[in-house]
C-alpha cells in the first residue's frame, strides 16, 4: 500500500508510476487525501492496464488499482 497523504501532485502519480515500474503489481492500494491526485492515478493506472476502484472517508480517497 502506498500512502500518500499529505501530498499534492504531481507526487502521489509519481509515486504510483515508480511502484507499478519497480514491481508490476497486480494489486496496489493507493491512499490520497487530493482530488486531483485521484483524478490523476486513475487516468494513469487505466494507461496501464489496471482497473480503479476508488473509496472515500471524508477528506481521504482510497484507489484499489487491480489487473
Amino acid at each position: 500500500m502506498l500512502d500518500a497523504r499529505g501530498l499534492t501532485c504531481p507526487m502521489p502519480v509519481l509515486m504510483v508510476q515508480k511502484e507499478v515500474k519497480k514491481s508490476a503489481p497486480k494489486e496496489l492500494s493507493v491512499v490520497v487525501d487530493d482530488r486531483c491526485a485521484v483524478e490523476n492515478i486513475t487516468r494513469f493506472a487505466h494507461s496501464q492496464g489496471y482497473e480503479v476502484t476508488v473509496k472515500a472517508d471524508g477528506d481521504e480517497f482510497t484507489l484499489e488499482l487491480k489487473k
